[in-house]
């Protein structure tokens, strides 16, 4: 999870009586008043993929041609991170970021889905959308204005919501996890009731009206859990989980049969092996209420 938007050249740690020291994890940040160095981390990105190293780390800008026009997407351990929009060419080795998510640690995964999230946003905001002038860069910030007309273009975010939704067991037995299967992406998983939010909704709000649209059931007790930046989704998603009870432990899901084919109660201490990956908020949600339920 990341945390609120800093200029990387604050991404050190004040040391009382001593030197400041990098503050580790990613930092976002927008900085581009001091030029990339050749040892600083480079994200290449065509379309939704990245160009890696061949052992699949992350490149850096001395791996890239000294005319490369590049981007500031912040800091990973102190370590500045540009982005660069380039073509795809035979013979890189392109990854997705799923791929990388899977595979880097969490900081590297986060600012590859910032790279896609700020290149993508850069290529799709050109002009402005009321009065069709160019728009140019803020300085410091990942936003652009209208010359001609002073709109404000920041980069947009799309919130969604997800729910590990759980119910009494039968008498002895352990709770039990609500899980689903989508007609849509992996269609083998099973994982949790997801959507994303309508203008002026809450984020609790969204749970209760994305549980009711796709199975059918009330909801008690929601409570927050965590967010993460997903970019499987799409450029620019933010995932927020809850956990929540059911408000009739008696009743069983009905799925609304477009975006759900099926929904099932699983017992904490039987739960299916194709589950989400170890690297989403999905998983880390089911495994916590799963944990909680074995204490």
């Amino acid at each position: 999870m990341t945390g609120p938007a800093t200029d990387p050249d604050a991404a050190t740690t004040a040391v009382t009586g001593g030197p400041a020291r990098p503050v580790p994890g990613f930092l976002p940040g927008a900085d581009a008043g001091v030029p990339p160095a050749p040892d600083d981390l480079a994200l290449p990105v065509a379309g939704r993929v990245l160009l890696t190293r061949p052992d699949g780390s992350l490149a850096r800008v001395g791996d890239l041609p000294a005319q490369t026009s590049w981007v500031p997407l912040g800091t990973v351990d102190g370590v500045r991170a540009w982005g660069a929009e380039v073509a795809r060419e035979e013979g890189g080795h392109w990854r997705s970021w799923r791929a990388l998510a899977a595979e880097l640690p969490e900081p590297h995964a986060t600012v590859a889905g910032r790279a896609l999230a700020v290149l993508t946003w850069r290529r799709t905001h050109r002009w402005c959308g009321a009065c069709r002038a160019e728009l140019a860069d803020v300085p410091g910030e990942t936003a652009r204005r209208c010359p001609d007309c002073d709109l404000y273009v920041p980069v947009a975010l799309s919130a969604a919501v997800l729910a590990a939704i759980t119910r009494p067991g039968p008498a002895g037995r352990p709770d039990e996890l609500l899980l689903v299967r989508h007609s849509y992406g992996p269609t083998g998983l099973w994982a949790l009731v997801a959507g994303f939010l309508e203008a002026g909704e809450s984020l609790e709000a969204a749970v209760h009206r994305e549980v009711a649209e796709e199975v059918g059931l009330s909801l008690g007790s929601v409570a927050y859990f965590g967010s993460q930046p997903w970019a499987m989704s799409g450029p620019g998603t933010l995932l927020a989980g809850f956990t929540a009870t059911v408000a009739d432990p008696t009743a069983e899901p009905v799925v609304d049969g477009k975006e759900l084919v099926q929904a099932r109660w699983f017992p904490l201490d039987a739960l299916p092996a194709e589950l989400p990956p170890a690297y989403s908020i999905s998983r880390w949600l089911i495994d916590a209420v799963a944990a909680t339920g074995r204490r």
